[in-house]
């Protein structure tokens, strides 16, 4: 996670906003005197859903907390981010700092690959692998899935990688560092992974971060993986979410299983939005990587895990993505791999018929007991009640209470009222604090934005066909000041200069991304047209959301007439967006 990401994750726009100017509640959002111009009427909104802020008044802008620090401040972006991460708590390393991290991390990114390299080119093409290529082949892997996996084998020998990798000039340091050698006593180091079955680990991005590894016999343990590192944290990992994160996004959930093998058989089989906590408990940091994708998730583990999920995390992972968890149930002693490999059809059934995680605790709890019995109605309720409690949606929370009432044959009023006296250490474990909250808020990219740059900045001949792209267009702040810093710059390299330090790791990411190099004038000017008619769809519903506001609350002829003027406008803006696209589409046939 970049510092930029970090910065935003502990930051609410209403905390950072009320510092410089009183908030009122207005239906979904908060007004105020706006903090930059003189006013007697309240023209200022900040939509924390968004994380944004809007002047309707003779300001007519936006964005988010970054550009409100930098107005209101009087200060460029390296510096908001500063004065941001100083108030969350988040440490930014000086420029040398950061350089010699960011060379440290790319190289642990480079040492990782050739060592996946390796662990496949000896599975699949070296005699000694022949032991697991038939294992593998005996679990019902393809070629393909061999190599879209980059499924490796490690050879029994104490130090065949290590002696591979420092024929190419990797340092025994750096292997340690990497976690592929051991420290031994006397200083002596030998490899980590001896004699198993690899899984290079990748991140969302592609790069290999770590291994899990399986042995083929007896021995314990059964599975090993990469120790903590610079760029890898098994508790944020999620195995396979490189391959998964499109079909995800395109099928709105993603399904988490426990093991490699599970992930490896559902993607053979079609099931490409399927990735693996790594025999793990689901954390919140896998949750949050998810949500980016998105807010819909299925958990598919086995029985013992899928009851501590629901007991202990099930309600704050939904808070968390504002959307319903729910628990494939699987048949007895059966994992995804052999559901999925005796039959297709019953996987996809198991899918549908996932139960919200909420049911399956209901189910789980009162299957132990005797809802005929005193005893036993008032021990669900001591369970279940403070489950409830978590839940943060009020109609949602309102279902359950019912439900629980008709369980238990307890009054609906009766646990309400109980539900009122539940003190905040008995509730179910879960976000509590305001800080957790803004710890787990979703971060907000843009993916079309990051698109355009890309573009721009891999084409640098797009740059006389981009006149129509304004900076505004860029709601996020560090997309906004690369494209201006663009336009100045005459290359990559002057580009960085221009640029605070602390982007450089935002600002790579967006040069190495992968994007096909035909009709390339034809994307942009659709990515340009796209951004235009994004940045004035959102001004409109604001402005509409505003002007509802005012109008209940008597505002004046001239504040109204001032809003419905700016309708107008981007009325007017949004026809010539329609008629541009129009005669795109014809250019097209």
């Amino acid at each position: 996670m970049s510092v930029i990401d970090e910065v935003k994750q502990r930051t609410d726009i209403v905390e950072v906003v009320s510092q410089y100017t009183s908030l009122a509640k207005a239906g979904r959002t908060l007004k105020a005197l706006c903090p930059f111009h003189s006013e007697k009427h309240p023209s200022f909104f900040v939509y924390p859903e968004q994380q944004s802020w809007h002047c309707f008044g003779a300001c007519n802008t936006g964005g988010d907390a970054f550009s409100f620090i930098m107005k209101k401040e009087g200060i460029d972006f390296g510096e908001a981010l500063r004065l941001l991460a100083q108030r969350a708590g988040v440490t930014i390393s000086t420029r040398p700092e950061r350089e010699a991290e960011g060379k440290e991390k790319a190289k642990l990114y480079q040492i990782n690959e050739a060592a996946a390299q390796y662990f496949h080119n000896l599975l699949v093409n070296s005699s000694a692998g022949e032991k697991v290529r038939n294992y593998v082949v005996s679990r019902g892997f393809s070629s393909k899935t061999i190599s879209d996996f980059q499924l490796g084998f490690s050879p029994n020998s104490w130090e065949a990688l290590k002696q591979y990798l420092l024929e190419r000039d990797y340092t025994e340091s750096e292997l340690l560092e990497a976690g592929l050698v051991v420290e031994a006593e006397g200083g002596k180091t030998h490899d980590r992974f001896r004699n198993r079955l690899m899984f290079p680990i990748s991140d969302n991005k592609g790069r290999t971060i770590g291994f899990g590894a399986r042995v083929l016999d007896d021995s314990l343990p059964k599975y090993l993986n990469s120790p903590q590192t610079p760029i890898f944290d098994k508790s944020s990992s999620l195995y396979g979410i490189n391959l998964a994160a499109t079909a995800i996004r395109q099928q709105g959930v993603a399904v988490i299983v426990e093991g490699y093998m599970d992930v490896i058989t559902a993607h053979q089989n079609g099931f490409n939005n399927v990735v693996a906590s790594m025999g793990t408990s689901v954390t919140e940091k896998q949750v949050r990587t998810l949500k980016r994708l998105s807010k819909n998730i299925a958990l598919a583990l086995d029985a013992d895990t899928a009851g501590d999920e629901a007991m202990l995390r099930c309600v704050g992972y939904e808070n968390t993505l504002d959307a319903e968890v729910r628990v494939i149930i699987l048949p007895r002693e059966r994992d995804p791999d052999d559901v999925i490999k005796e039959d297709t059809k019953t996987w996809q059934n198991l899918l549908e018929e996932a139960l919200p995680v909420v049911d399956y605790t209901f189910n789980m709890v009162t299957s132990k007991l005797d809802l005929a019995t005193a005893r036993d109605k008032s021990l669900a309720v001591d369970k279940l009640l403070p489950i409830i409690a978590e839940i943060k949606d009020s109609i949602r929370q309102d279902h359950y209470l019912t439900k629980l009432s008709k369980l238990t044959g307890t009054s609906y009023r009766r646990l309400e009222t109980a539900l009122t006296r539940i003190k905040p250490d008995r509730r179910a474990k879960g976000p509590k604090s305001e800080a957790v909250k803004r710890a787990v808020q979703p971060l907000r990219s843009s993916p079309l934005e990051e698109y355009c740059l890309a573009l721009l900045l891999k084409h640098p001949e797009l740059k006389d066909i981009s006149q129509d792209l304004l900076p505004e267009y860029f709601e996020n702040s560090e997309n906004r000041e690369i494209f201006i810093a663009w336009q100045q710059a005459g290359d990559l390299s002057s580009l960085k200069e221009r640029l605070d330090t602390a982007i450089w790791e935002h600002l790579d990411s967006l040069i190495t991304k992968s994007i096909p190099t035909n009709q390339i004038e034809q994307k942009c000017a659709d990515c340009i047209l796209r951004l235009r008619e994004k940045f004035l769809r959102d001004r409109e519903a604001k402005r509409a959301e505003a002007l509802a506001l005012e109008a209940e609350a008597g505002g004046t002829a001239a504040e109204l007439a001032k809003l419905e003027e700016q309708g107008a406008e981007i009325s007017a803006q949004l026809g010539e967006v329609f008629a541009q696209r129009s005669k795109q589409a014809q250019q097209g046939r």
